[in-house]
């Protein structure tokens, strides 16, 4: 019976294969050369950091770095990682992802919840503040005047509180949440379940995929920012990664002849070479986060889309 029926679908997927038309193919081919060539152009800036970092600039000329280098040195990852400013950097950025995907989340969360909920009093009306706050804001200075007046400044809080709600989130949260048939708490309440039961037990466990795609997006937006720290860290042992990452970029000039630490550069590496470094330093732990929410990202981002 098994055999009979996986004969069935190879044929089938055969007849489906043949009855394809000349255009569909030639389609099929153009959409893949158009988007392996984009993917080609995504990449090929990071493969090229990555063989610049590894360059050894005593025996090879930079500027004949394409592909690969011929000759490797990994001088400029020592001297970068030799810098306190980096690993002091690592642990502030770190301290920020953590604990403001978690605050962002939790708040994020609960609020689409609420509004997901059909009989919650005004709910187009604090659907309608929320996106409100998408279009128009206080602005710079008052934000600034805000933290001063908290007293966040050079606080790891000043820098996850002001964005801790966020409206594109909470409204893709929202219509995640909305498309999860009423049934489920339906049936749940039948059986003597509360409203915490229902929420912790049933609909987070369901919600995964879109509680994935929010804190990759939340965590890169920490990992990233640094505006923010310019404004409100005074302290330099308190600075993030990407505070750490610009010093390093705007000194490249400056760094031909000197380390990062002020002593003398060593002739297998220059400037560029540092930079690529501190770059690739500072890319590599967030990237390796995306394998394991890939599978949560297309699906969250799909349903949380769909329903208004």
């Amino acid at each position: 019976m098994n055999n009979t029926v996986r004969k069935s679908v190879s044929e089938h997927n055969h007849a489906r294969k043949i009855k394809r038309t000349v255009g569909e193919h030639i389609f099929d081919k153009f959409n893949f050369i158009f988007l392996g060539l984009l993917a080609l152009t995504m990449l090929y800036p990071f493969w090229y950091e990555l063989a610049l970092s590894l360059a050894d600039a005593n025996k090879v000329a930079i500027s004949k770095v394409y592909i690969w280098p011929t000759a490797m040195s990994l001088e400029s990852y020592k001297n970068v990682c030799s810098d306190p400013n980096i690993w002091n950097g690592y642990l502030w950025t770190i301290i920020r992802t953590v604990v403001g995907t978690l605050i962002a989340l939790m708040l994020g969360f609960h609020f689409a919840y609420v509004l997901s909920k059909r009989y919650f009093p005004n709910r187009r009306f604090w659907t309608g503040i929320l996106v409100f706050t998408m279009f128009f804001s206080g602005g710079m200075v008052p934000e600034y005047l805000l933290i001063r007046d908290l007293g966040l400044m050079n606080s790891v809080f000043a820098l996850i509180l002001p964005g801790a709600i966020s409206a594109y989130n909470i409204t893709i949260m929202r219509n995640f949440l909305m498309s999860l048939p009423d049934s489920l708490e339906e049936s749940a309440r039948i059986d003597g379940a509360n409203d915490i039961v229902i929420l912790y037990r049933i609909i987070v466990p369901l919600s995964m995929p879109i509680l994935a795609t929010v804190a990759l997006w939340t965590a890169v937006g920490h990992w990233n920012s640094w505006f923010d720290a310019m404004l409100y860290i005074r302290s330099s042992n308190k600075q993030v990664l990407a505070i750490t990452l610009r010093r390093i970029v705007l000194a490249g000039t400056n760094a031909s002849t000197t380390s990062l630490s002020g002593e003398e550069m060593n002739t297998n590496m220059t400037s560029e070479t540092i930079k690529a470094a501190t770059i690739m330093v500072a890319t590599l732990p967030i990237l390796c986060v995306y394998p394991f929410i890939q599978k949560y990202f297309v699906k969250g981002v799909l349903v949380g889309s769909v329903k208004g």
